[in-house]
């Protein structure tokens, strides 16, 4: 059970939302897409690369709080095969960033028994950027706490792809099993963690971005309309709030009326 004084603080909003949270019924794995950063930097007149260093403080605050919550995962789409056509020096600047991160969290991720995991074509990345995140993935390989996974250089159909490629390859080394889901879902990135219960997209924005294309299959979805260098643990409790207001029936529940129809036999044919 999370401790309501990690959450918030005595007489804050924040207080007041993680006061109407069921804290036995919350999303095991959260997956948020990350947007909004070059807007928000536009809209004060910086860089976009503003934008981007700015929403470092989002993604502390959302690991940090998510794990006090007592989550099981938190998968944050950090940078998509697609965003290889943004400009070169915003690319720049997000590698770089990115290497500050893992840099600077990782004992904090250690002594927080927070798991770090990486989704993707990530060694495809620069060296120096692959080095850091394999130092941060070695450093956190014995947490037993949430499943931090950050997506880089990732895409949901090369996802699937590679998944896949790995089955055939299996098949080819003797290693045989019949084709399933959840043959398929032991060979997704994701393998062993349970697929999102609630995905959340800032910035407004209205679709799915390529991201765990497998995997959201039966996630709510909640979008808003603040963008990521605003988003905070308030957003968050938000979200997680109107996910616990939704009857999640994975496409299989009979309403009560219906199945009194069904019962009085009144239905047929």
């Amino acid at each position: 059970m999370a401790e309501l004084s990690k959450l918030a603080d005595p007489g804050s909003p924040e207080e007041m939302l993680v006061r109407r949270l069921d804290l036995d019924r919350l999303p095991r794995h959260v997956a948020i897409i990350m947007d909004g950063n070059g807007r928000w930097a536009k809209a004060r007149g910086l860089p976009r690369v503003e934008g981007h260093r700015a929403g470092v403080a989002s993604v502390r605050e959302v690991v940090e709080t998510s794990a006090r919550l007592g989550l099981q995962a938190l998968t944050l789409y950090a940078f998509s095969v697609e965003n290889w056509k943004r400009p070169r020096f915003e690319v720049w600047t997000l590698m770089n960033l990115l290497k500050e991160y893992v840099r600077k969290e990782r004992q904090g991720l250690v002594d927080n028994d927070i798991r770090f995991n990486v989704l993707g074509r990530w060694r495809e990345l620069d060296p120096s950027v692959v080095r850091e995140l394999e130092a941060t993935l070695e450093a956190t390989s014995g947490c037993r706490g949430m499943s931090f996974n950050i997506a880089l250089n990732y895409s949901g159909r090369c996802e699937i792809v590679d998944a896949c490629r790995s089955i055939v390859a299996d098949w080819a080394a003797g290693k045989r099993a019949d084709i399933d889901e959840e043959t398929i879902g032991r060979y997704l990135y994701t393998s062993g963690q349970p697929d999102p219960d609630l995905m959340i997209r800032t910035s407004g924005e209205l679709r799915v971005s390529n991201f765990l294309l497998w995997q959201i299959a039966y996630s709510e979805i909640w979008v808003t309309q603040t963008l990521w260098p605003d988003f905070r643990r308030r957003d968050l409790y938000e979200a997680i709030l109107d996910y616990q207001r939704r009857e999640r029936r994975y496409g299989g529940v009979v309403q009560p009326e219906e199945a009194d129809v069904f019962a009085s036999g009144r239905l047929q044919g």
